[in-house]
C-alpha cells in the first residue's frame, strides 16, 4: 500500500507542476471595457444640473413635509413589493455564496453497512465501511473564479433592482399623498360650485315664475347643476381610488396610519441649479444594475470559454472497512488521485455554447447602452417638462389674480345694484375653475420635481441584506 501511495503522490506532484506552469501563461479573464456611447449634443452634460452636493439620499425630505416623510418611512417598512425584492436579493446572495464555495475543496463523508446470510450454511456476515473524501478542481483557467464573480455581480444587480423598487415606491407614495391634498381642494371647490349653481337655479326659477325669463333658461341652469353633480361624483370616486392605492402600499387602511392632508403645501418647491453632473449616471440604480449585469455576463462568458480547457481535479480519500463496527477506524486506507477532463473534444457543443455566451454578452452591452440613453432622455424630458409647468404656473397665477379682480368688481356692482346675482355667481364659478387649473399645475410641479430627484440619482435609501 505504501508503494501505491508514493506512486500516486508522484503523479499528483507532476500534475501540480504542469498546472502551475500552464497557469503562468493563462489569461482567460477578460478586462472590462466601457462600451462606446454616442451622446447627442442636446443631452450634453453641460445642460444638466449639478446635484452631487444638493440632493440628499432622502431626496423626498427636500419638500420639508413631516407627514410625507412619515408616510414614506411607513411604506418602505411595510410594502409587500419591496419585501419580494428583498427575497430576490437574498436568493441572489445565497447563489453567489454557492459559487464562492467552489473555490475551496469540497469535503464529503459516507458510511455503509452490509449484512449477508447464507441459508444453506446458516452463516451470517457483517461488514461496515466509511469514506472521507476531499475533492478540489485546480482553477487553472479561472473558470471557477469567473463563475463566482458572475454570481456576485448578479447579486449586486439584484440589490440595485431592489433599490429601484424602493425609489419607485417613494415617488408613487408622494404622488398619491399630494393627490389626496389636491383632490380635497378640488372637492371643496366643486361643492362651492354646486352651491352657487343651486342659487342660480333658484333665482332663474323665481324669475320664470314672475314672467321675467323663459323656461329654457330654467332648464339650462338645471342642466348645469346636473353637470356639477356628476363632476363632484367623479372627484369623490377618484379620491376613493387614491386612498385605496395608498392603503395597498401601506398594507393597512390610510386612516390607521394617522396621516391626513387637506391641501397641497404652499411652500416653495426646491430649485435645482445648473451645472455638470459628474456622477449623475453612476448613482442611478437602474444604470448600476445594468452595469453589474453586463459585467456578470462578461464573467459568465469567461467561465464558458474556460470550461473547454482541460480541467484538472485532485482528490484525496480515507477509506476503512471492518466486520465489526467497533473496529471500523482501525484499518484506514489513504488514497490520492487526480483526473483530467478534456472537454474541448466536444467541439460542436463548445462552439455553440461559446456563441451563445457571446450573444448574451452583446445583448447585455446593448441593454447597458439603452439604459444610459434612456437616463439622459428621461432627465432631459423632465427638465423640459419642469420648465413648461413653471411657465404655465406663472401664467395661471396671473390669470387667477385677474379673475379675483373681476370677481371683486362684480361683487361691488352687485352691492350697488348695477349687476344681478347670476352674473356674480358666474364670475365666481369662472374664478374657481381657474383656481382648479392652478391647483392641478401645482400638483404637476410637485410630481415632476420628485421624479427629477429620482432621475438624477440620489443615494441608496434602503439598507443591504
Amino acid at each position: 500500500m505504501k508503494t501505491m501511495i508514493k506512486t500516486t503522490v508522484k503523479i499528483f506532484s507532476t500534475i501540480v507542476c504542469c498546472a502551475v506552469s500552464l497557469l503562468g501563461c493563462s489569461a482567460m479573464r477578460s478586462e472590462y471595457q466601457q462600451p462606446d456611447l454616442v451622446i447627442p449634443e442636446s443631452w450634453s452634460q453641460d445642460s444638466l444640473p449639478n446635484t452631487s452636493a444638493e440632493i440628499s439620499y432622502k431626496w423626498w425630505t427636500s419638500f420639508e413635509d413631516p407627514q410625507l416623510n412619515v408616510l414614506v418611512d411607513k411604506v418602505i417598512a411595510s410594502n409587500s413589493d419591496l419585501a419580494k425584492a428583498t427575497l430576490v436579493l437574498r436568493k441572489a446572495l445565497l447563489e453567489a455564496g454557492i459559487n464562492e464555495n467552489d473555490k475551496i475543496p469540497s469535503l464529503s463523508f459516507s458510511q455503509n453497512s452490509l449484512y449477508e446470510y447464507d441459508f444453506d450454511s446458516q452463516e451470517s456476515k457483517k461488514a461496515f465501511g466509511s469514506t472521507l473524501s476531499l475533492n478540489y478542481e485546480l482553477d487553472l483557467w479561472h473558470r471557477v473564479d469567473a463563475l463566482a464573480d458572475a454570481g456576485e455581480l448578479a447579486a449586486r444587480a439584484s440589490y440595485e433592482s431592489r433599490e429601484e423598487t424602493a425609489q419607485n415606491l417613494v415617488v408613487t407614495t408622494a404622488m398619491l399623498y399630494w393627490k389626496v391634498g389636491y383632490l380635497n381642494q378640488r372637492l371643496a371647490l366643486a361643492n362651492q360650485n354646486i352651491a352657487d349653481t343651486k342659487r342660480i337655479e333658484s333665482i332663474t326659477t323665481t324669475k320664470y315664475e314672475s314672467g321675467s325669463t323663459t323656461r329654457l333658461e330654467v332648464l339650462e341652469s338645471t342642466q348645469n347643476l346636473f353637470e356639477q353633480q356628476v363632476q363632484l361624483s367623479e372627484l369623490q370616486q377618484e379620491m376613493s381610488v387614491t386612498q385605496n392605492a395608498i392603503s395597498i402600499l401601506l398594507n393597512q387602511p390610510l386612516q390607521d396610519a394617522g396621516i391626513t392632508i387637506d391641501r397641497l403645501s404652499e411652500k416653495r418647491i426646491p430649485d435645482i441649479k445648473a451645472g455638470i453632473p459628474s456622477d449623475l449616471l453612476l448613482r442611478r440604480s437602474d444604470v448600476k444594475a445594468s452595469l453589474y449585469s453586463l459585467k456578470s455576463s462578461l464573467a459568465t462568458k469567461d467561465a464558458v470559454d474556460a470550461g473547454y480547457w482541460p480541467a484538472f481535479t485532485l482528490t484525496a480519500a480515507l477509506n476503512t472497512s471492518s466486520s465489526s463496527l467497533l473496529e471500523l477506524l482501525q484499518n484506514p486506507v489513504a488514497t490520492l488521485g487526480s483526473g483530467i477532463v478534456l472537454p474541448f473534444l466536444e467541439w460542436n457543443e463548445m462552439e455553440l455554447k461559446q456563441s451563445i455566451s457571446e450573444v448574451d454578452y452583446q445583448m447585455a452591452v446593448v441593454d447597458y447602452r439603452d439604459t444610459i440613453y434612456k437616463a439622459f432622455e428621461e432627465v432631459a424630458n423632465l427638465l423640459n417638462t419642469k420648465e413648461h409647468y413653471l411657465y404655465q404656473g406663472s401664467v395661471y397665477s396671473e390669470q387667477f389674480i385677474n379673475a379675483q379682480e373681476i370677481e371683486r368688481i362684480y361683487a361691488s356692482r352687485y352691492k350697488y345694484g348695477e349687476s344681478d346675482m347670476v352674473d356674480l355667481i358666474n364670475v365666481m364659478e369662472s374664478r374657481r375653475s381657474i383656481e382648479s387649473t392652478l391647483l392641478e399645475n401645482r400638483y404637476d410641479q410637485l410630481v415632476i420635481q420628485i421624479k427629477l430627484y429620482q432621475s438624477l440619482g440620489g443615494g441608496d435609501i434602503i439598507s443591504e441584506v
